[in-house]
């Protein structure tokens, strides 16, 4: 019985390790499609002048895949099939910042509202600081993924010490 209990508290400890790893890793690869979407928004939109919507909609899977659902919540919207808010929006995305998310639906909310050269201009702005965002959460994934896997391993190991 001591063992069992000994067995699932470590493995407890390593799960919840692993979650918040998995968290910083969700939002760096997060970021890191946002900003290939806005470069794609500013391409496709200058040279092709083709519709958000469908700069959307084909989208290869890996990107919308890493776009967690975003892609798809902002098309129900274009769709007139649900009201564009935080919560509707960024329905399946719990790993965000506040901060974060008040940019992105700022970003969202102002998409497609203006001719070409002022919304190309403001997809530059949120290229430039989705980067910022980029590059700081590439720094804490390296920083804080490992160390919580780690601290994970050491609860466990703490724990094993503990009951023995």
């Amino acid at each position: 019985m001591k063992i069992l209990l000994i067995a699932m508290l470590c493995g407890i400890a390593l799960f919840i390790g692993y979650k918040i790893s998995k968290k910083y890793k969700n939002r760096y690869i997060f970021f890191q499609s946002m900003v290939m979407l806005c470069q794609k928004f500013d391409v496709e939109m200058n040279y092709s002048k083709e519709r958000i919507k469908n700069i959307i909609i084909n989208l290869d899977e890996k990107h919308k895949k890493n776009l967690f659902g975003i892609d798809a919540n902002y098309i129900s919207f274009l769709n007139q099939e649900s009201p564009l808010n935080e919560d509707s929006l960024f329905k399946n995305i719990q790993f965000l910042k506040q901060d974060e998310k008040n940019v992105l639906f700022m970003f969202f909310k102002s998409l497609g509202r203006s001719d070409l050269d002022s919304q190309s201009k403001e997809i530059k702005n949120n290229l430039s600081r989705f980067e910022g965002y980029c590059k700081d959460t590439e720094a804490e994934h390296k920083k804080y993924s490992a160390l919580s896997i780690k601290l994970g391993i050491v609860a466990s190991l703490f724990i094993i010490i503990l009951f023995i």
